[in-house]
């Protein structure tokens, strides 16, 4: 039996949209669908802490993958140095985990900061430290819906935030790179029995395929666009963008590159959010 698998790109805290698409995708494709969110669920939208119990909710049901982005690893670095110091007592540990939490507050944060009506490292919401915790990098998909850890011996499709894993002179790792690369940075090499691989993180007009990499960051978070696209292995992927409350026209700040995707929008202007 199939499991179709759908990947869900930034939200950056649009709980709105992230309920809208679980509605849409269990009406359209059954309580079997799989969705694959490709991080930077977290900052700069307004609910941030509900985005992150919405997927965390999902993932305990086994009905999600959640992927880290580039900004749940700037959340992620303070806390896991605090987490050190409770146990070192080291003040270089402390040292260094405010200097990620400035490092996140910085870009985006501070909008988790006012949301929760203050944060710090020692008052860090539990349930976001819980959804962080359970994040990973890159995943494979095979044809039956499988999500795969490393490169599985049948084909499949390569999902992670920015760009598949590539030794890079910036990263420590070639996955620490998959959280940052820009797609001018490529082509990236994909593994053997890779067929093509999705990603996030740069905002595009619209969906597009670069190569054999496919991009879907549509900057729902301001534009009220959230791309969903249900993978397909050998053919090509089927793109639905839902069109919520936003400003549509933000998107001409956004670059326009390779090859469009043919979309189905579906205007969820004039209803409520679920």
């Amino acid at each position: 039996m199939t499991r179709p698998v759908v990947v869900v790109p930034d939200l950056h805290g649009r709980a709105d949209l992230l309920g809208e698409a679980v509605a849409h995708i269990q009406d359209t494709l059954g309580p079997d669908a799989h969705l694959l969110s490709l991080g930077d669920a977290i900052d700069r939208g307004p609910h941030s802490l509900r985005c992150a119990e919405l997927l965390l909710d999902l993932q305990r049901q086994g009905r999600a993958t959640l992927l880290m982005g580039n900004h749940e690893r700037m959340a992620q670095e303070g806390l896991q140095w605090y987490r050190r110091y409770l146990t070192s007592r080291e003040m270089e540990d402390y040292r260094r985990a405010m200097e990620g939490f400035r490092w996140w507050m910085g870009n985006g944060g501070e909008s988790v900061r006012r949301e929760a009506g203050g944060l710090t490292l020692e008052q860090f919401p539990a349930g976001l430290a819980e959804y962080l915790d359970v994040l990973t990098r890159v995943v494979y998909v095979t044809g039956d819906g499988e999500v795969h850890r490393a490169v599985p011996a049948e084909p499949s499709v390569l999902v992670a935030h920015a760009s598949p894993p590539v030794a890079h002179r910036q990263y420590p790792s070639p996955e620490s790179a998959a959280l940052w690369l820009r797609p001018f940075e490529g082509p990236f090499p994909l593994p053997p029995g890779v067929t093509y691989s999705v990603h996030g993180h740069t905002p595009v007009r619209g969906p597009s395929r670069l190569g054999r990499h496919v991009y879907l960051d549509l900057g729902a978070y301001e534009t009220g666009r959230l791309a969903l696209l249900t993978l397909s292995v050998g053919g090509r992927p089927e793109v639905t963008v839902l069109e919520g409350r936003g400003d549509p026209g933000a998107a001409r700040r956004y670059p326009a590159f390779g090859e469009p995707l043919p979309v189905r929008p579906v205007s969820l202007t004039g209803r409520s959010t679920r």
